[in-house]
């Protein structure tokens, strides 16, 4: 129960009277006194400016982050009410939804495809493990996948809002535009306009994906209407290099359909580990993908029979039914316009939200979480965000995210995950470190006849033993890397690894097997090197 009074009813309930006193004692006996005890510094006394307030917080989107700060700071005493867009599997001006990118076109529908894809090559392989299907293939509706999709994040979007209620956060729906320090202007559906106030405003409306400005981008799709086709296309480019491009690719080849990604650098997943970068590349040529690397698109042309024709600047024309963007994604603060300028919030280049080691903006009142302040832009990390914001706010603890060796997954086909620095960040760094690799045929694969490899790689600082990176692509590796980010978070050492007995057999024993040193790279060898030139 919130200790703020709104503001419709502070004239009749001064804080300083009799009333008050003992309307504030009875709910403080209604608390349990741990409960009240937790809470009585950051819910004590209150002023009467205070109380004038609607709200403790409110927050402007409803997201992960935004949803996950606003339940846990209703749960811990605050009074808190929150503004969402109308649901829609494709994000617009005026539509989003509860749930946010993550559960309605972003990680749980593209994970629900990718399961999907992945039989393809699973029907394969069962042959070598004895199953006949006579040479044909089960038949696959993209139809079916999609409305069985549908049905699923229609679920979790009304689970969101059940949470919301269960946890007190009071729910609008419609468009929330800051108009000062402590008010936000809602637009609803029909166009009503409601000004609300707050002591504290959280932004949290994430973000979006981005075309470049080339001719026809907007015959383009982006990966909102590419989880959402009525109908399969059978032909597919995928633009971009990063996780949702390899993903998108993994998902249409696995489905059927032809496609060809086109990214500019040399290899995919800049920001990955070489080795792991490379060891994609080769998997999706493998697979039947059409790579072409170090080009960039330049135009995309409508022909007559409705196809389209991408010219990509080494002269390539590619013909394709579909050109998919996943060339970056934007901080939403202008779709709809949240007003920060005008409020003096500062925003950075790229338009996400500027904010402090404690996710407060330039003003005070106004904090942000989640993919509109551009830091880390994981669903998991804008849930660690908005629990250090109630934190902060709510519990008066100031708390800072900790964004120091956060596991992550791409979800390519096999997958990659990794936690902790690559070999490139920790030569940067200025470490010189041990480096173990392992190279092998997946168990799962081993009498399919097919040809992939798995990949695993740790990194080892020499001054301390301890490990500081973990890399994998390979069959379940998500699964297992979530554990190595536990090991890694408590600090653990390569003799810990090493005296860990393994699960035999599996992938996972290769991280507490791997004896034999690939190579030691770092500034130590460099030193060591140079001495002996000149000996």
């Amino acid at each position: 129960m919130s200790l703020s009074v709104a503001r419709q009813g502070a004239a009749a309930f001064p804080i300083f009277s009799n009333a008050a006193k003992r309307n504030l004692r009875q709910l403080s006996a209604s608390i349990p006194a741990r409960h009240s005890r937790r809470h009585a510094r950051a819910f004590s006394v209150k002023t009467r400016a205070e109380m004038e307030y609607d709200y403790d917080i409110f927050t402007i989107g409803g997201g992960s982050g935004g949803v996950r700060a606003s339940r846990m700071s209703s749960q811990a005493g605050a009074k808190v009410g929150l503004v969402e867009l109308p649901y829609s599997p494709i994000s617009s001006a005026t539509t989003g939804g509860l749930g946010g990118t993550c559960v309605i076109r972003g990680c749980v529908p593209k994970k629900l495809l990718v399961y999907g894809s992945a039989f393809e090559s699973e029907f394969r392989d069962a042959v070598g493990f004895g199953w006949d299907h006579g040479d044909k293939m089960p038949e696959f509706s993209w139809e079916r996948l999609i409305a069985a999709k549908n049905g699923e994040i229609e679920r979790l979007n009304g689970i969101y809002g059940r949470l919301l209620d269960g946890a007190g956060v009071e729910k609008y729906e419609g468009a929330g535009r800051v108009t000062g320090p402590n008010s936000v202007e809602i637009t609803d559906v029909d166009g009503n306009k409601k000004t609300i106030t707050a002591k504290t405003i959280l932004l949290a409306p994430g973000g979006r994906a981005w075309k470049p400005d080339i001719p026809g981008a907007d015959l383009g799709i982006t990966s909102d209407e590419a989880l959402a086709f009525e109908h399969q296309p059978k032909r597919v480019v995928v633009i971009g290099g990063g996780y949702i491009a390899v993903e998108f690719a993994g998902i249409f080849q696995g489905l059927g359909s032809e496609v060809n990604i086109v990214y500019r650098a040399d290899l995919p997943l800049r920001g990955f580990d070489q080795e792991v970068r490379e060891t994609v590349a080769t998997n999706l040529a493998a697979r039947g993908t059409g790579v072409h690397a170090g080009a960039n698109p330049v135009s995309i042309a409508k022909n007559d029979d409705g196809s389209l024709t991408l010219a990509l600047d080494d002269g390539t024309k590619i013909e394709t039914d579909c050109v998919m963007w996943a060339t970056g994604r934007v901080p939403n603060t202008d779709r709809p316009d949240l007003g920060l300028k005008e409020v003096g919030v500062e925003l950075d280049s790229k338009g996400a939200v500027v904010v402090d080691e404690y996710s407060k903006t330039t003003v005070p009142s106004i904090y942000a979480v989640g993919d509109v302040t551009n830091r880390v832009n994981l669903t998991p990390v804008a849930l660690m965000e908005g629990m250090a914001f109630k934190d902060t706010v709510v519990l008066g603890k100031p708390t800072k995210p900790d964004y120091e060796n956060i596991p992550s997954a791409v979800f390519c086909q096999p997958p990659v995950a990794t936690v902790g620095m690559t070999e490139e960040e920790a030569v940067a760094k200025g470490m010189t470190c041990d480096i173990y690799t392992s190279t092998f045929t997946p168990m799962k694969i081993s009498l399919a006849g097919r040809v992939e490899k798995a990949f695993m790689k740790l990194i080892v600082d020499t001054a301390t033993d301890k490990v500081v990176g973990a890399h994998m692509v390979g069959p379940d590796s998500a699964e297992i890397m979530q554990g190595i980010g536990i090991a890694l978070k408590c600090g653990a050492t390569k003799k810990q690894f090493d005296s860990t007995v393994g699960i035999h057999p599996s992938s996972a024993e290769e991280f507490v097997t791997m004896r034999t040193l690939t190579r030691t790279v770092g500034p130590k060898v460099a030193e060591k090197e140079a001495v002996g030139a000149k000996m």
